[in-house]
């Protein structure tokens, strides 16, 4: 399946992808999940639905794929030689007002993942389960170099730990998630629950 993803997804530009995906998250942030259409995105596009589905097979995929181009850096690239220094790179490399609306774009999609296993099974695939492997594979190489103990319970949940920041911070405060609050909570939760 991935040499066929790889080859089906080989026929446009880099540039033209991006344009794609921009125009889906524009429709998403303006109608939502459910009434996004891949006539819509073909005509914001000027492109052909046979075009979409070619290289993208389906709708899930495409707001999946859209919204993983949006990440500024996978976590998996991350390696600094110290967990501190990770951190500090994840944080910096992060955009305020691009977390701002992925925000608000997964707020909007909460409900459409409850509602469309596809959608729920393209997010888990394409944009979930690698950050969350990159982060597991970040934290093991802290593990390894003694920063964490190795039988640390908390290592498991900090994929929960982040992912309940982006959650709880609009709720409580009714704002989103920065830079500087993220900086914070890592420094403030994180790194003392995992002995750092």
């Amino acid at each position: 399946m991935p040499e066929e993803v790889s080859s089906r997804r080989s026929r446009i530009t880099p540039e033209r992808e991006a344009e794609l995906h921009e125009a889906v998250l524009d429709l998403l942030r303006e109608v939502g999940y459910e009434a996004l259409t891949m006539d819509a995105v073909a005509a914001r596009t000027k492109s052909s639905k046979a075009t979409l589905y070619r290289q993208w097979g389906s709708k899930p995929e495409l707001v999946a794929r859209a919204l993983r181009c949006t990440q500024p850096m996978s976590l998996r690239e991350i390696d600094t030689g110290s967990l501190r220094g990770d951190f500090a790179l994840m944080v910096q490399h992060s955009d305020d007002a691009q977390m701002a609306k992925d925000t608000a774009l997964m707020r909007g999609l909460a409900h459409a993942v409850h509602e469309s296993p596809e959608l729920h099974k393209a997010l888990r695939e394409l944009l979930v389960d690698p950050e969350i492997t990159g982060l597991q594979a970040l934290l093991q190489r802290a593990v390894d170099r003694g920063e964490i103990a190795p039988d640390c319970p908390a290592v498991a949940f900090v994929p929960h730990m982040l992912i309940g920041a982006f959650i709880a911070l609009p709720l409580i405060e009714d704002r989103s998630v920065d830079r500087a609050f993220l900086g914070h909570f890592i420094d403030a939760v994180v790194f003392p629950a995992l002995g750092v």
